[in-house]
């Protein structure tokens, strides 16, 4: 075996990965030969490091300095001056990991100095696709240790001790789902992985596929031998081809170990796990719908009851967990669920991972204790609001959730504190959003996709969102009416307790909790024809004050259709009739003569 003096970590998730992180990958590899350092230096191919804003990364052990924007055209600069010089390029380095004269390693930057990383503890630091180097981070040793240790009851308890609640959305204890259906009748059961993640800017648990597959493999046949099942399933949209590939690589890798299959560990307990694809139908996250995509019928939810763990998938009781939920399996197993618990609060162990988006310097994956406030996620992880912007809301929970606003910044992330804001945990979407984003027109957003990924079966979810959608179609266009706001209420509140599943009952979500919170914006939208935010093009309309217009005529030249008249070095009009509203102008006055009202 040979042993490495250095290593070059290579961000392979799906965002650096777009950017050319697998041409940095070749080309590092190509450098090193050519230095004949390739008996020295070790390049491997990791999952997401968390920091998508900063890629793509490279990451360079033992000094651990941290990389970002690497191009291909700056490996030779890294391979000559670090790895064959020992100078780190400081010119690289991510703008936080140099402080003065001191190099910081990637822990010790600001946006991962908060975080806890369990379900993401091998991402960016295993090659996803080498089963050897999750074994050397105690992979597979918490299945060893159920199998030859404990029984099937044991593994339950210590998984309801834990306190662990479902990552997926609804938060349900895991435990007492794994309890529930470990006491079911059946002849066979089936243990589920939901990986169709579908919520506008979340990315967890594809990037624990792509990064730290074997974990969510092993805790399925922890799963399996403490419900009683053979057979395991992983529901993943196709969509996610990385995820796809690199699962497909851990499976064959854990059969050929023995992992998967027959008689793991020589205890006799048979297990293995096949990857069924999704067509990306937002829906088939919710588990009833999931299992009849399985099934090969249409995506569509049922009444519940029966719940899976009694009658799932082909009629068998059935386990569904999402991937995060998994990935904290193993840790659980082997360090106990007293240490779970003593992370995060009393009601919510343990941490969350949210895909931190929107208006946010440092857009990205984190993962958290229970309890840190959105304060600290948003300005102490995030890094705040770019262009020095006041921060407006937050939306969590993805089309499920709703808007929290700046003034309950200081609430702590738990499942029951954001229930009773009129969002929720959900699968960990959370968008941030400045003084700029209109609030109606993100519940219209939000409506938007609810609407278009509905699978039609109810008439509340159906019908009632696309009439929703219909008012705040009319209330962004500046057509609203007296009673609109009355009536989209109403509308709202008959979805969120009429519709069969989660996705119609959560549908209503952010416009019931924009109109709790913001509600005067909807107000000046409809009797004011007035967007507070000056967001909505239909109520916007740009001006040009003379007394700061200098008549450079940079504003008409620019001017896309020819709306701006006026002689040089005197006051110019926009005529209100032919302009388009594409702000064009505003961009580019040098005086800042014009504004937008």
């Amino acid at each position: 075996m040979n042993i490495y003096r250095a290593h070059v970590l290579i961000c392979g998730g799906t965002g650096c990965t777009s950017s050319s992180s697998d041409k940095i990958q070749n080309e590092f590899e190509l450098k090193i030969k050519e230095k004949g350092l390739d008996k020295e230096v070790k390049v491997v191919r990791t999952g997401c490091f968390g920091l998508c804003e900063a890629g793509p990364i490279v990451i360079v052990y033992p000094e651990g300095a941290f990389y970002s924007h690497v191009k291909v055209e700056d490996v030779e600069e890294i391979v000559e001056e670090h790895l064959l010089k020992g100078r780190i390029v400081k010119r690289l380095l991510y703008k936080d990991a140099v402080e003065e004269d001191t190099i910081k390693s990637i822990n010790e930057v600001g946006f991962y100095k908060k975080q806890k990383r369990i379900a993401l503890r091998n991402c960016g630091v295993i090659n996803p696709e080498d089963i050897n180097e999750y074994i050397a981070f105690d992979g597979y040793m918490a299945l060893g240790k159920v199998l030859t240790e404990m029984t099937p009851e044991e593994v339950i308890q210590v998984v309801k001790d834990s306190g662990l609640r479902g990552r997926g959305g609804g938060g349900f204890p895991t435990g007492l789902k794994w309890e529930f259906t470990a006491k079911a009748q059946g002849d066979q059961k089936y243990v589920l992985c939901n990986a169709d993640e579908g919520d506008p800017g979340a990315f967890m648990d594809r990037s624990i596929l792509e990064g730290d597959p074997h974990s969510v493999l092993e805790a399925m046949a922890i799963a399996g031998y403490a419900i009683g099942a053979n057979q395991g399933y992983i529901y993943v949209r196709v969509e996610y081809p990385i995820a796809v590939q690199r699962l497909e690589i851990a499976i064959k890798q854990a059969r050929e170990k023995g992992l998967l299959g027959k008689n793991i560990f020589g205890t006799g307990f048979d297990f293995d796990i096949e990857v069924r694809l999704g067509a990306g139908a937002f829906v088939c996250g919710e588990e009833t719908a999931l299992i009849a995509s399985i099934e090969g019928q249409r995506g569509m939810p049922r009444n519940k009851p029966p719940y899976p763990a009694n009658k799932g998938l082909w009629g068998k009781p059935t386990l569904i967990n999402n991937v995060e939920t998994y990935a904290n399996i193993p840790q659980i197993i082997l360090k106990g669920a007293e240490w779970f618990r003593s992370i995060g609060t009393e009601k919510s162990p343990g941490t969350k991972v949210f895909a931190l988006g929107g208006k946010i310097n440092n857009t990205g994956l984190v993962e958290i204790p229970m309890g840190t406030t959105l304060r600290e996620v948003i300005y102490e992880i995030g890094g705040g609001i770019p262009n020095g912007k006041k921060f407006k809301a937050v939306q969590t929970g993805g089309p499920s959730g709703g808007c929290i606003p700046a003034d309950l910044i200081d609430t702590p992330i738990e499942f029951d504190t954001l229930t009773e804001l009129g969002s929720m945990m959900g699968s960990g979407g959370m968008i941030v959003m400045d003084e700029d984003t209109c609030m109606v027109d993100i519940a219209r957003f939000f409506l938007d996709f609810t609407v278009e990924e509905s699978c039609g079966k109810c008439p509340p979810c159906r019908i009632g969102t696309k009439r929703m959608l219909e008012i705040l179609e009319k209330i962004t266009s500046g057509k609203g009416e007296p009673g609109d706001i009355e009536k989209l209420e109403k509308l709202a509140n008959t979805i969120k307790s009429a519709s069969l599943c989660g996705l119609g009952q959560t549908a209503p979500n952010p416009v019931l909790s924009t109109l709790k919170y913001f509600r005067h914006e909807y107000e000046a939208h409809v009797n004011e024809k007035r967007c507070p935010a000056g967001s909505c093009k239909s109520l916007l309309s740009y001006h040009i004050q003379e007394d700061l217009c200098k008549g450079c005529t940079v504003c008409a030249k620019v001017c896309p259709v020819g709306a701006i008249s006026g002689e040089r070095k005197s006051p110019h009009v926009i005529d209100q009739d032919k302009c388009i509203k594409c702000g064009a102008c505003l961009e580019k006055c040098p005086f800042n003569a014009i504004v937008k009202k």
